[in-house]
């Protein structure tokens, strides 16, 4: 089976651009939505999001807990949201690695209100097929990490609609 190196998904909620962007394009607040991560410490400068900004992301998947170092790559207010992770570790991220890119789209849906993408790609292009599967069939009790992404962008979407269209973001 051939590897997949991206997937994502979309939901419409009912709030502006403006509002959705300012909550998703801030690393502190991932943890609300997200089932793995649980918030960020952005390093520097923390107001807006910008091109170049760093954060640590911390992370748990059932008894495990790491730390991942990201780089903003857009932030086009209203419109995308992207960063790379690049650096993983148990509490600090010393392992330079390119992981994965999160990429968030925001556009005005038909009926009204924002249509919002999320997209996740695996970055680890270099790692043979073989490693990839074995290591993400560990790391995921079973699974791709496209599947469980997959999962976790549904779950993600959902949330933050909730919390938006509820005014609890």
């Amino acid at each position: 089976m051939a590897r997949i190196f991206s997937v994502s998904d979309s939901v419409v909620i009912d709030a502006a651009a403006s509002v959705i962007y300012e909550q998703v394009s801030d690393p502190a607040l991932m943890g609300r939505w997200s089932p793995e991560n649980r918030g960020a410490t952005v390093r520097g400068r923390s107001e807006r999001a910008y091109v170049g900004m760093v954060f640590d992301g911390r992370n748990t998947r059932g008894p495990l807990s790491w730390t991942t170092r990201c780089t903003v790559t857009a932030a086009d207010p209203d419109q995308r949201f992207a960063f790379r992770v690049r650096a993983i570790g148990m509490r600090r991220p010393v392992l330079p690695s390119r992981i994965a890119t999160w990429e968030y789209r925001f556009e005005a849906a038909p009926g009204g209100g924002t249509l919002v993408t999320e997209t996740w790609t695996d970055d680890r292009r270099a790692w043979p097929d073989f490693l990839a599967r074995a290591f993400d069939r560990i790391a995921t009790r079973g699974h791709t990490f496209a599947e469980f992404q997959r999962r976790n962008i549904r779950t993600t979407l959902d949330n933050l609609k909730r919390a938006m269209e509820s005014g609890t973001a």
